[in-house]
């Protein structure tokens, strides 16, 4: 096939605005136009590349080509900054996938010291992350799936530690005597959204079979402050709880009970000046800020 780059830059814009309407509008055309090169692209590859729902999404076969628009978009850019006598740093955003503890505690940092780069910032689970890879969303994601996705490089970071935490008052409330298998059965837990797994399997090692009440809070500096006003316990990174800890407003219910998650960064197989600058803040960071771990197989 013989995608164009208006073609691909179409596909992109159906995707990220989600109606034809509104890619038309961020492209200048109209929406019969883009209508015009979904349907050329789809003649052209023999597959259908978006589903026409709301919002659009792009299928299978679509994310390959998702995933070329984007590179072609980077290196686009790039060549532009270039000409114009810049260091080809990219002006398009660059797309990356993040689990919220790390973006909550060293990945701004990381980031800000990239010059000249547009973030387009996703949070989900660092169980999930890759998925936006795969899909063609993301250029470069943070998460613990060590395994590459095709056409992706990866890197370990290093690992965030997590341990059980509840404030004072939850404590005297819920486990005065200390902190056991009865308690974490029927003390309230704090989860951050139905993809976190972390405090159920700290439960099912240590009370197999419990289900206590659980509150969610779908965001990292939230979730350390439900913990503080005591409305439930949680598995929170030693990042964010070292400081709460050393002035008591947070306990160590289990000082055994420490998690160690570990972390990794993926992006496409992409010669790009913009995102192996990334790639460079992101691991400089994680080195400061993570614990080490062992490199996965095969990197």
């Amino acid at each position: 096939m013989d995608a164009s780059t208006d073609q691909l830059r179409t596909l992109a814009a159906v995707v990220d605005h989600g109606t034809f309407d509104r890619a038309a509008a961020a492209l200048h055309i109209t929406p019969s136009a883009v209508s015009q090169r979904i349907k050329s692209l789809e003649e052209q590859s023999g597959r259908v590349l978006v589903r026409r729902s709301k919002p659009i999404q792009a299928t299978e076969a679509g994310a390959v080509l998702l995933r070329l628009a984007r590179q072609v978009a980077l290196l686009e850019a790039e060549a532009a900054a270039e000409l114009e006598g810049g260091d080809g740093a990219a002006a398009t955003p660059i797309p990356l996938v993040v689990n919220a503890d790390s973006l909550a505690t060293w990945v701004l940092p990381a980031l800000a010291t990239v010059p000249g780069a547009v973030f387009d910032i996703v949070l989900d689970d660092q169980e999930h992350t890759i998925g936006r890879l795969r899909d063609g969303t993301a250029m470069g994601a943070i998460g613990s799936d060590s395994e590459p996705v095709q056409g992706c490089t990866v890197t370990a970071l290093g690992a965030m530690r997590y341990r059980p935490l509840a404030s004072p008052a939850f404590v005297e409330r819920w486990c005065p005597d200390g902190w056991t298998a009865e308690r974490a059965a029927v003390a309230p837990m704090l989860v951050y959204n139905r993809k976190d797994a972390l405090q159920d399997r700290y439960v099912a090692a240590l009370a197999p079979g419990a289900h206590p009440p659980r509150h969610f809070v779908p965001a990292s500096t939230e979730f350390v402050g439900a913990a503080v006003l005591g409305l439930g316990w949680g598995m929170i990174p030693d990042l964010q709880a070292d400081p709460l800890v050393a002035d008591g407003r947070l306990v160590v219910l289990d000082p055994g009970g420490a998690v160690d998650v570990p972390l990794y960064w993926q992006q496409w197989s992409l010669h790009s000046a913009a995102l192996d600058a990334v790639a460079a803040a992101i691991t400089r960071a994680a080195a400061a800020a993570l614990r080490p771990t062992h490199p996965p197989r095969g990197t």
